[in-house]
């Protein structure tokens, strides 16, 4: 439809921007899927949508939000930061969102995989409600949580923890051996390095997409062995080099359990294809061995994190990064020696994956 028209857009019946003639309105019912397709302006309960091809990703997502209450002027802005995934937020107060601040929230995470939202001043009580407002909280398990907030994980790397692996440094889902692995993460940073402790993600639906059709065919059927190993009875040693500051179980046999995951799943609110693999936790294809399995397996590892699926974040103090793990992988770089990290975690809980093939 041609900006401007006034025709009939998703239902609602539409007029034409009246000055520059830069999109049409929509009513608010239709606000998810209209935020999905790409957003700019939501003002009082009506949202703009300029007239950009769907193609044109760096202009597509600039959504402007204003309330609909005189007394409360504030514009939120949703710019992405990379092709493959990944969105700056800014402009929106997360202490007390509205449904409507929920229901951009969700659908540019539908379309943007990660979302960075800036300049939150968030006590624990506060996140952990945010949290809920996206569905179950999940306390998830081999993890000490904080003693006065138990939904909280401290993600912690003290200044003096040198020359240590660090929590989440190396590419993964959180959780996915879990028979219902968590969907959305919220990291809140607390306290970061001057330079460093950045951490970036990878579009899995881009990896999937990217790979041939016949790669894709082969894929398509497979179940992937997931285990806890790091928690397991053949996880580090007593002597590996890990951090003090977040507590782990180590050597638990509930974490060698293995559980069958698609290799390829089918997100259950966007209806897109993603890989479902780590180095973490995949261990090996279901009916293979690891042997037969490692060289497929580390193909789809490399692939899946190629630099243009991915995008990175520049932790700020009251930066709030919200991901879904079901189309995303993460890593946390271990660059800092020296400098403290301080982030709390919090974890929505999610459905048992579900494959092409059901």
């Amino acid at each position: 439809m041609e900006p401007g028209s006034g025709r009939e857009v998703g239902g609602a019946s539409t007029a034409p921007l009246a000055a520059d003639g830069e999109g049409v309105v929509v009513s608010t019912v239709d606000m998810a899927s209209w935020c999905q397709r790409g957003v700019s302006r939501f003002s009082r309960g009506e949202i703009v949508r300029r007239g950009l091809r769907p193609s044109d990703i760096w202009r597509r997502t600039i959504a402007v939000m204003t309330a609909s209450s005189d007394a409360d002027h504030r514009a939120i802005s949703i710019r992405p930061v990379a092709p493959a995934c990944g969105a700056d937020v800014t402009g929106i107060d997360l202490r007390h969102p509205t449904d409507d601040d929920m229901a951009l929230l969700g659908a540019a995470l539908a379309e943007h995989g990660v979302l960075f939202v800036r300049d939150q001043q968030l006590t624990p009580e506060q996140q952990v409600a945010l949290t809920a407002r996206f569905g179950e909280v999940l306390r998830v398990p081999y993890i000490k949580h904080l003693d006065e907030h138990p939904d909280i994980i401290a993600v912690l790397k003290e200044a003096d923890e040198r020359r240590i692996s660090t929590f989440g440094g190396t590419w993964h889902s959180d959780f996915s051996f879990l028979d219902s692995p968590p969907s959305l993460t919220l990291l809140y940073a607390i306290e970061v390095p001057e330079a460093g402790g950045d951490t970036l993600w990878a579009s899995q639906y881009a990896a999937y997409e990217a790979l041939s059709p016949g790669m894709q065919r082969l894929l398509d059927p497979l179940r992937g062995v997931q285990t806890g190993w790091p928690h397991g009875t053949n996880g580090p040693g007593a002597n590996a080099a890990v951090s003090r500051s977040v507590v782990m179980t180590r050597n638990d046999p509930s974490a060698d359990r293995e559980v069958l995951h698609p290799v390829v799943r089918v997100h259950p609110l966007t209806g897109r294809n993603a890989l479902f693999v780590n180095p973490v936790y995949t261990q090996r294809f279901e009916g293979m061995t690891a042997d037969e399995s490692r060289p497929l397996l580390q193909y789809l590892f490399d692939h899946a994190t190629r630099a243009e699926f991915t995008c990175r974040v520049r932790w700020a103090p009251g930066t709030l990064a919200i991901w879904d793990n079901r189309c995303l992988l993460h890593l946390a770089i271990n660059d800092y020696d020296g400098s403290r990290r301080l982030l709390h975690r919090t974890t929505v809980a999610g459905e048992r994956p579900v494959g092409i093939a059901g």
